[in-house]
C-alpha cells in the first residue's frame, strides 16, 4: 500500500514540477535540492514589490509526504524569516499546510485546511500573500506578532519590526547573487523578470519512476503541535 502511495506521489510531483517550469508563476522559482529525490524541493520566494519584503530572495525547502497529494507538504524557510506565521526554526504555519481533519479547538474550518485539490502553486501564492498580511489571530511567533501589531497600529512610526525585515531582506542579496538571480523590485519586473528561464528547468522528468523514495538524511523539523499556531481567518 505504501509503495503504491509513493508511486502516486511521484507521478503527481512529476506533473506539478513540469507544469510549473513550463508555465511559471510570478513571485517564486523552484528546483529540486537533489535530482535523485523528487520529494524535496528548493523554493525561492521573491519579496513582493511595495512591501517590506521588496527585493528579498527567501529560500525554503518544501518536503512532500509519501501519500501526497492526500497529505500536505511541509515548508521551512532556510533564509532567516521574522514573521508572525513562521516559527523561529523557519517552519511555516498556515492553514493550507494542516492535515484535513476536523479540529474545532484549532480555530480553523475544515475547508481552510489542506485538500488534494491544492498544489504547490496555491501553497506558494498563499505564503507570498501572507508575507504582507500576517495572520495574527494565533501566531507561530508571538514576539513577531506583537512587534508587527505595533508597527501596523502606529502606521509605521514604530520601526522595530520594519528594521528587522529590511535587514533580513538585505541579507538575502548574497544568495541571489550566488544563484545568478536578479531579484525583481518593481511590479513590471516581478511579473516578467521574476519568471525562471526555461534553461534552468529540469526537463528529463521521465528519469523518475516508482522507485523514488524519501530521503531519510534530510534534517528533521522541530517537534511541535501546529494545530493551534494559526487560523484561517485574520483578526480585525
Amino acid at each position: 500500500m505504501a509503495q503504491n502511495a509513493t508511486g502516486g506521489a511521484v507521478k503527481a510531483l512529476q506533473l506539478e514540477l513540469k507544469k510549473i517550469q513550463e508555465e511559471p508563476v510570478e513571485g517564486f522559482r523552484v528546483n529540486l535540492t537533489n535530482d535523485d529525490n523528487l520529494f524535496v524541493w528548493e523554493v525561492a520566494i521573491f519579496g513582493p514589490p511595495s512591501t517590506l519584503y521588496e527585493g528579498g530572495y527567501f529560500k525554503a525547502h518544501m518536503k512532500f509526504p509519501s501519500d501526497y497529494p492526500y497529505s500536505p507538504p511541509s515548508v521551512q524557510f532556510k533564509s532567516r524569516m521574522w514573521h508572525p506565521n513562521v516559527y523561529e526554526n523557519g517552519d511555516v504555519c498556515i492553514s493550507i499546510l494542516h492535515p484535513p481533519v476536523d479540529d474545532p479547538q484549532s480555530g480553523e474550518l475544515p475547508s481552510e485546511r489542506w485538500n488534494p485539490t491544492q498544489n504547490v502553486r496555491t501553497i506558494l501564492l498563499s505564503i507570498i500573500s501572507l508575507l504582507n498580511e500576517p495572520n495574527t489571530y494565533s501566531p507561530a511567533n508571538v514576539d513577531a506578532s506583537v512587534m508587527y501589531r505595533k508597527w501596523r497600529d502606529s502606521r509605521g512610526r514604530d520601526k522595530e519590526y520594519e528594521n528587522i525585515i529590511r535587514k533580513q531582506v538585505q541579507a538575502t542579496i548574497a544568495d541571489a547573487e550566488k544563484d545568478g538571480v536578479t531579484v525583481p523590485t518593481t511590479l513590471q519586473e516581478y511579473c516578467v523578470s521574476g519568471r525562471p528561464k526555461q534553461t534552468e528547468s529540469h526537463t528529463d522528468l521521465d528519469y523518475y519512476d516508482d522507485d523514488v523514495f524519501l530521503d531519510d538524511d534530510d534534517d528533521d523539523h522541530a517537534d511541535g503541535d501546529d494545530d493551534d499556531c494559526c487560523s484561517g481567518q485574520e483578526d480585525s
